[in-house]
């Protein structure tokens, strides 16, 4: 998908802020009030910006500890993948999830109260799946997280 200067400079400004005026965020990228409202919807038309989301500090809303989970299901088919993403995906302790090639087929990434949140997640959540195989879980000391993210092809600013 083609994104020019302008397209890059707004996505730029919204991922900076995306509570911003639009005559602001106009202002800021050096385009009328109008032409920033048609191209922001253009580029959500287009299915470039999926959405505006509030970022949480997760130690604030009592879950300051961070794993994740690597898990290979059995057998490896379609039905079971499928199944068990959309289960693992709703459960309130996940916080993001891969599905993966390699050794494992699911990255897990959750954010619990405790260390025993991450035990009872393992031990009562996960093991209550028949299609489990393995299960390896690392601690996060640290997530470090990009809210920012460039176009290809364009530069860093």
């Amino acid at each position: 998908m083609e994104l020019d200067a302008l397209d890059q400079a707004l996505l730029g400004e919204l991922q900076n802020d995306a509570r911003q005026t639009n005559r602001d965020l106009a202002a800021k990228t050096g385009v009328s009030p109008s032409t920033s409202l048609e191209r922001v919807k253009q580029l959500r038309d287009r299915g470039v910006i999926t959405g505006y989301h509030a970022s949480l500090d997760l130690t604030a809303i009592g879950r300051p500890v961070q794993a994740l989970i690597a898990v290979r299901v059995r057998p490896p088919a379609r039905p079971v993948i499928e199944g068990f993403r959309e289960w693992a995906a709703a459960l309130p302790e996940v916080i993001g999830l891969f599905v993966t090639s390699g050794p494992h087929d699911f990255l897990i990434h959750i954010a619990v109260p405790d260390v025993n949140g991450v035990y009872a997640f393992v031990i009562d959540r996960l093991t209550e799946r028949r299609e489990i195989a393995d299960v390896q879980t690392t601690m996060a000391y640290e997530h470090v997280q990009r809210h920012r993210v460039d176009p290809t092809g364009s530069r860093p600013r």
